[in-house]
């Protein structure tokens, strides 16, 4: 059976309240963690994240808001889950995104390994 997708959208979009939000693909049990690339999903471009972490109660999407909130240098509490709990697809929301947030989206989909942080 084909699964079927809601429509795609664009890599990131500000919402009404002002939040910037990211279509995330998250790659659990990665020999390293990483972030960058990108991945066509369901919402669309979608940021890659690698994470250590196995998909077990949580571990991996838990790494995966971390890492993302690393690398747009926003604390962990600023990033919210808005879809995909249990899916390797997520939307990620940035509740205080730092001013120069699509230009880093921009450099992070680019790349196929960019480390920030100790990433």
């Amino acid at each position: 059976m084909r699964r079927r997708y809601p429509a795609p959208r664009r890599a990131a979009s500000v919402t009404d309240s002002h939040e910037f939000v990211v279509p995330v693909r998250v790659k659990p049990g990665a020999s390293r963690p990483r972030v960058g690339g990108s991945h066509d999903g369901p919402y669309g471009t979608a940021l890659i994240v690698a994470v250590s972490a196995r998909a077990v109660d949580g571990r991996a999407t838990q790494a995966a808001l971390d890492a993302v909130a690393a690398a747009f240098g926003v604390r962990p509490s600023g990033i919210t889950l808005r879809a995909g709990r249990t899916s390797r697809d997520k939307l990620v929301a940035l509740t205080v995104p730092p001013p120069d947030a699509t230009d880093r989206l921009r450099a992070l989909l680019r790349f196929e390994d960019v480390r920030r942080n100790g990433m």
